[in-house]
């Protein structure tokens, strides 16, 4: 009788559960659609943007940036993204593994020279047990992403790159490919690779610009911005992969709870019948007594 009682009280908590599960999936899928609406509402601006560097590249000499200068990496600064709350599936493991995959790749180096900046508390969790200091955590910017915050962090990357205080800056972030498919990716953010044209025709086309005040002013102008913004990209694309991954999480947890709920419900319904034949089997064994 106590495990008759055991399983109906576990069906009930696999319900409560249940519930829980499919209310955060529904919240996430709202964030998720906001978040999809913010990268959708960039994509102009950031193909325009695109398309002004590579015609203002063409339209004159090759152009030289200190941006883009390769050095010998002996100091880097490392920026990953996560969430700030589990409950996302693999998504943040994921970010740690390839966090701790990137810090090995610098060992050699001494760890005053490795600037960790974390965004996501999850990460900022993980780079403090890592045995390194975290340089800056921008609390809070995971869940709700701001450009001014990475604008002016991004222009103090600019400022150590140009100062050579730093040689290269690398980021690891998940990018947001569709609500089933987010990328883990790890890449170098500096120093710039600057945009290739694709062939000989279309710099003939793109070349028949006339720049004024000049060539050097102009990318000057556009080579911090696109930095910005590529920067900022990738905080939303670390923000819609978050809500994606907890969508799928919760709707297989949810799923996950239906399943054991038809076994709870099979093995309530034996221990039922069972006990119902034992006082059957109870009763006739009594008559049969008399």
């Amino acid at each position: 009788m106590a495990a008759f009682k055991e399983i109906k009280e576990r069906i009930q908590s696999v319900k409560t559960t249940q519930k829980i599960t499919a209310a955060m999936k529904m919240v996430s899928a709202a964030k998720l659609n906001k978040a999809q609406k913010n990268i959708a509402g960039m994509l102009p601006y950031s193909n325009a943007l695109h398309h002004i560097l590579r015609s203002v590249l063409a339209a004159g000499e090759d152009f030289y940036t200190p941006l883009s200068e390769e050095r010998t990496p002996e100091r880097v600064a490392i920026i990953a993204f996560s969430s700030d709350s589990s409950l996302a599936g693999s998504f943040n493991s994921n970010v740690i593994k390839e966090f701790r995959k990137t810090l090995s790749a610098y060992e050699h180096l001494p760890k005053e020279n490795i600037l960790i900046y974390t965004i996501g508390k999850k990460i900022f969790e993980a780079a403090r047990k890592s045995g390194y200091a975290v340089t800056r955590y921008f609390e809070g910017l995971a869940a709700k992403p701001d450009y001014d915050t990475i604008a002016a962090f991004t222009g103090e990357l600019i400022t150590l790159f140009n100062r050579k205080a730093i040689d290269r800056v690398e980021v690891v972030y998940h990018h947001f490919k569709s609500a089933g498919v987010q990328i883990l990716t790890r890449e170098n953010f500096l120093p710039l690779t600057l945009p290739a044209l694709e062939n000989t025709a279309t710099k003939r086309t793109l070349a028949s610009y006339l720049l004024e005040p000049s060539q050097e002013t102009i990318l000057a102008e556009l080579l911090p911005k696109s930095l910005k913004l590529k920067l900022y990209t990738i905080l939303l694309d670390s923000n819609a992969s978050e809500h994606a991954a907890r969508v799928v999480a919760m709707q297989t947890a949810t799923d996950n709870a239906d399943e054991l709920i038809g076994e709870l419900v099979i093995a309530y319904n034996k221990s039922r019948q069972q006990a119902i034949t034992n006082e059957l089997l109870d009763m006739i064994g009594g008559t049969m007594k008399n």
